[in-house]
């Protein structure tokens, strides 16, 4: 039997209204977090796209349920492949990783074997035949992990440097943006 959730799921389209809408369910029946964020790293799930569009805009204003999962959402991260899931996933772990090294009120703090898990997803994507969104997100995360890990910064150089060339001008604009950062 299926539940509300995933019969919801199945109406979601792509348009940012309706996204938006299906993000408001769950953030008014929190209830229905754990198992959208189940969604989101079952690969043969039809709606697991949907789930981690959905996924992106809870984490906007509530990144804070995160919380309690984060082993679960850095392992699982490199289990996904579908382009479509992998962008907000990126994006969300980029907000994690912006909460972590923030000196704000938030509670999230990842552990080392998570911050591992990150590191290790976002070379994966950078060097993988990802799309350009998610190269951006993982370059942009590879900056902040770079912080805490001196030699990020120097094979996160090696690699834009080598790509560059071969890349849209949307590639290179964030390849630009990272190198003058790292410099």
């Amino acid at each position: 039997m299926r539940t509300k959730l995933q019969l919801k799921l199945d109406h979601v389209s792509a348009y940012r209204e309706n996204r938006l809408a299906m993000a408001q369910f769950v953030l008014e029946n929190k209830n229905h977090f754990e198992e959208l964020l189940s969604i989101c790293f079952s690969p043969s799930n039809k709606n697991n796209h949907k789930a981690c569009w959905i996924l992106e805009f809870v984490a906007y204003e509530k990144l804070e349920w995160l919380v309690d999962y984060l082993d679960f959402f850095c392992r699982n991260l490199k289990n996904i492949s579908n382009e479509s899931a992998i962008r907000p996933l990126a994006k969300i772990n980029q907000l994690l990783l912006q909460a972590h090294y923030s000196q704000s009120q938030t509670n999230i703090l990842l552990a080392e074997n998570q911050l591992q898990d990150c590191v290790e997803v976002n070379f994966d994507w950078l060097i993988s035949d990802s799309k350009v969104a998610t190269k951006a997100y993982a370059m942009r995360n590879l900056y902040i992990l770079g912080r805490q890990y001196d030699w990020i910064h120097i094979e996160l150089k090696t690699i834009i440097e080598k790509d560059y060339a071969t890349h849209s001008a949307a590639y290179k604009a964030v390849a630009r943006e990272i190198l003058k950062k790292i410099k």
